[in-house]
């Protein structure tokens, strides 16, 4: 391999503009949600419990691409705040499972809303077959580095 065979061209490198975009994607998403007192973080563990109740912290804070630690912090301020609720003893093992409550659910639909339209704006200049095949394409990398790990 060549010295320019090693060296990797950013204008042309898919997973340095991956990176970018994610980065912008968030920022965009921070920008929307902190007017509603969220973080990406906070949004992503109230999406994950609508879709997915009694979740614990562990598998909340792989969905959320946090440490535990973190996510343990999070539902903590979640409990106090009255989004969420957790049973006082595990009912099996150690794990905690995490429900949403109403207040949960009602600021949840507001985030929503606003991530919503971050997505709408993102995916705005391309056609219906190209954010499809867009999914396919993104889906596909995700399992390519899956399956090697």
């Amino acid at each position: 391999m060549s010295q320019d065979d090693a060296v990797i061209d950013l204008d042309t490198s898919l997973g340095y503009l991956l990176k970018e975009a994610a980065s912008a994607l968030r920022t965009a998403m921070e920008a929307v949600l902190r007017p509603l007192g969220m973080t990406v973080t906070h949004y992503s563990c109230l999406e994950l419990l609508a879709q997915r109740p009694g979740l614990s912290n562990s598998e909340l804070a792989r969905g959320a691409f946090v440490t535990r630690q973190s996510m343990n912090v999070l539902l903590q301020a979640l409990e106090r705040d009255g989004s969420v609720t957790r049973p006082a003893e595990a009912p099996v093992g150690k794990a905690l499972p995490a429900r949403l409550t109403e207040l949960g659910r009602e600021r949840l639909a507001e985030a929503s809303a606003a991530v919503r339209g971050v997505e709408v704006r993102m995916l705005g200049g391309m056609s219906t077959a190209e954010q499809a095949a867009a999914l396919r394409a993104l889906r596909s990398m995700v399992r390519a580095l899956r399956d090697d790990a």
